[in-house]
């Protein structure tokens, strides 16, 4: 699955989507936007390199910081959450991690932490990188949050009818 692939699945439902990157730094975003017909449903991403901004501007809660980490799940979700409200968006993705190559927050290079925020739930997800450098981690994470992100849309439609 790719971004073409995400933008027309999107783009048939209706449904509008947004982002919060940190290691990414803006390539899930960039690779939507690649996407003739994206302005459909793609309205925007945050990028959250420094953690100043998570809190700043995300409003990320720095208890949650100070306790897990950036690179944690629990940071994954409040940006996904919070971006999700503040985009005003169906689905939101947070990429959160360290992409190395040295180790952070005791977290060796390709542990990246992501989470999809939608109106009813947060779903989390933690990769493990190895042996990768630090573009292809950040690139194998935007395409497996993409097919991670295509596969909840469509759990959600499926349990909408159950």
């Amino acid at each position: 699955m790719d971004a073409s692939a995400l933008v027309k699945h999107c783009t048939q439902r209706n449904i509008t989507i947004g982002s919060c990157e940190s290691l990414t730094a803006g390539l899930f975003t960039a690779s939507v936007a690649s996407i003739p017909g994206a302005s459909r449903v793609l309205k925007g991403g945050i990028v959250t390199y420094w953690t100043q901004i998570k809190t700043d501007v995300v409003h990320v809660d720095p208890n949650v910081i100070a306790q897990e980490g950036v690179i944690s799940l629990a940071c994954a979700q409040e940006m996904a959450q919070k971006t999700r409200t503040i985009l005003d968006v169906d689905y939101c993705v947070s990429f959160t991690g360290n992409a190395g190559p040295d180790i952070m927050e005791n977290k060796p290079a390709g542990t990246v932490c992501c989470a999809i925020a939608s109106k009813k739930q947060v779903r989390t997800y933690e990769f493990h990188y190895v042996g990768l450098d630090r573009n292809a981690v950040r690139e194998q994470v935007v395409n497996d949050m993409i097919i991670n992100l295509i596969q909840v849309i469509k759990e959600d439609e499926e349990n909408k009818y159950a």
